[in-house]
């Protein structure tokens, strides 16, 4: 197959990155060259929770394939793409250990109505399913993601992901109200990555007014200077015109022409789309590289040597300073995670000592051979309430940490957590809890207790009345003995049942202990993993960061040092090679890039 004639800008523009040493832009740029040369148009839904993505992946293909409801969530991207028969799998890290970035991944075949479930397990990173539908024969792949915005923040970061393997995007936003400040944050991000968006309304069968929200979105997009196609639909009543083949039902939903603009603005028109995409990000690696040039170019001239020196100093100084902010994250992220995983051990430790008081006080007064097996669900329901309450709570102060560590540097992102930190076995307990020995009470053991007692009591009686000249068996004698041997009967009774309840508490002590042993280990991993991805993110933020202030600093100490023979030589060429950056950048935004200009 012939390489697309664009390939060759973003050849040159790779090049170009070689020849400035940013391995980190060449690396972008070979991704995305490698990903033109795929056939597959992939088309990538996002917005943010609640918004009817899934539903409309659903509708589009007219089949089931993302799962949806109040209660079911998208938790890792999912690839729809044709195949002859059904089929899914999912695909996660073939390594349990490391960081949940850059692994080797391994691909399990799974029961397609399974997915959904089976893809909140642990190390997923994505799910595909293949169907056989006529709009996805071209190689056209539609993938679900998780919603943006989500408390768990992974999600987000997940989504941003896979956003750079997008040819196009399809935002979605409901009908129940306008585009919030939030979703046009989003937008203006997506379209930095990736040009090709649409904006899909959904819901429009709930809200009577949906007209006049959609005339306000457009507005919006209008003001903000986004050019992007706002198309409004209803998922719901696309599904009914299916199942009843209701022609003017399809025709309301709005989807004929979300059909049509996929096919014709997107499957048509790849070879735009793959343009646009290339041009933005050569357009946007061509700008790294252009701006330190044209510094070092302005610091090497002869009548800005004073200026040179303040840039060479104000470099030094920034350095210095990012380096001590280096050391006080590192502070900031042990300290606080040290003290998040010591409280959440504590909190664990409080909630189960309540159980234990409660089974005390209950068996104080309870026969454990009397509802034992309902006992037992009662406290497998606390232990479990306990441990997914815990468990949320972690994740709650890890994300206020990650954002405190983050104030450190002057740009992050705030979907730093982790999503891979649940254990699969969360809720599992250790080891089942053991039904105390029940000491039986039978009638003969009844009959000889009772025997035992009233013998004294026949005994001490008897000899007492025998001095008034009656004999040894009496029926004063036998009453005492009667009475002493229901006594022996009452006691023994008593102490059997203490008996029971000390075991039962011996055992409920047991079971929680392995449970608290097991799910505070949960936690501390849970809490190592997530210190080790933040230290990860956090670390290479610093040194992508000190890598750019250092290059700097080393260009403006070139210039102070160069003498004036070799600062013009430096400055011939460094004008030559901004000359080609520009001629180079002109050319990327003749495909259909920004309209942003660089000048020499």
């Amino acid at each position: 197959m012939m390489a697309p004639p664009w390939l060759d800008v973003l050849d040159e523009t790779i090049g170009a990155c070689v020849t400035h040493r940013r391995p980190d832009l060449e690396a972008r740029l070979r991704e995305k060259r490698a990903q033109q040369l795929d056939p597959k148009l992939r088309v990538l839904v996002v917005g943010e929770s609640k918004q009817g993505k899934s539903q409309l992946v659903n509708a589009l293909l007219n089949a089931p394939v993302c799962a949806v409801g109040d209660d079911i969530t998208t938790t890792v991207p999912t690839f729809v793409q044709h195949a002859d028969t059904p089929s899914a799998a999912l695909v996660r890290n073939a390594s349990a250990r490391g960081s949940i970035f850059h692994t080797p991944t391994e691909r399990i075949a799974v029961p397609i109505e399974q997915v959904t479930k089976q893809a909140t397990a642990q190390h997923v990173v994505r799910a595909e399913i293949g169907i056989p539908r006529a709009l996805l024969d071209s190689g056209l792949v539609l993938i679900d993601t998780p919603g943006v915005g989500d408390t768990r923040s992974a999600h987000t970061a997940s989504t941003f992901a896979t956003l750079m393997q997008a040819d196009a995007v399809l935002l979605v936003s409901d009908a129940t109200g306008e585009l919030t400040s939030a979703e046009m944050t989003l937008l203006k991000k997506v379209m930095e990555a990736c040009p090709n968006v649409t904006v899909v309304v959904t819901k429009i069968d709930l809200v009577p007014a949906w007209r006049t929200v959609v005339e306000r979105n457009r507005a919006l997009l209008a003001r903000a200077g986004v050019r992007a196609k706002l198309i409004p639909v209803s998922s719901a009543l696309r599904l009914r015109a299916a199942k009843t083949g209701d022609q003017r039902l399809n025709t309301e939903s709005g989807f004929p022409e979300l059909v049509a603009c996929v096919q014709r603005d997107i499957v048509a028109s790849a070879d735009l789309l793959a343009r646009r995409a290339v041009a933005v990000v050569a357009s946007s690696a061509l700008t790294q590289l252009v701006t330190p040039l044209r510094e070092e170019l302005t610091a090497h001239d002869s009548s800005r040597t004073v200026a040179t020196i303040s840039t060479l100093q104000e470099a030094q100084r920034r350095v210095d300073e990012l380096r001590r902010r280096s050391a006080r994250w590192q502070n900031v992220l042990n300290d606080e995670m040290a003290d998040l995983i010591s409280d959440v051990e504590y909190d664990l430790r409080d909630r189960t000592r309540k159980i234990l008081r409660e089974v005390d006080k209950t068996y104080d007064e309870a026969d454990p051979a009397i509802g034992w097996d309902k006992f037992e669900q009662w406290l497998e329901d606390n232990l479990n309430e306990a441990a997914t309450t815990n468990f949320a709570w972690l994740m709650e102060r890890a994300e206020w940490v990650a954002a405190k560590v983050a104030k450190n540097f002057p740009v992050y992102r705030e979907d730093l957590i982790p999503g891979s930190v649940l254990p699969d076995d969360l809720l599992e307990p250790a080891s089942r809890l053991e039904k105390p020995k029940i000491e039986p009470f039978s009638i003969p053991q009844k009959l000889f207790t009772g025997l035992r007692g009233s013998y004294g009591g026949v005994l001490m009686f008897g000899l007492v009345t025998s001095l008034a000249g009656m004999p040894l068996i009496n029926v004063i004698s036998l009453g005492a003995g009667a009475l002493f041997g229901g006594k022996s009967i009452l006691d023994e009774s008593d102490q059997r049942l203490k008996r029971r309840q000390a075991a039962a508490k011996a055992a409920a002590q047991r079971h929680v202990d392995d449970f608290f042993v097991k799910f505070s280990k949960d936690v501390r991993d849970s809490g190592r993993h997530i210190q080790r991805s933040l230290r990860n993110h956090f670390s290479t933020l610093a040194e992508e960061l000190q890598e750019t202030l250092l290059e700097s600093a080393r260009s403006a100490k070139r210039a102070v040092q160069d003498d004036q023979t070799e600062r013009e030589r430096r400055m011939r060429e460094g004008r030559k090679e901004l000359d080609k950056l520009i001629t180079l950048y002109k050319r990327v935004q003749a495909l259909g890039g920004p309209t942003m200009e660089l000048t020499a």
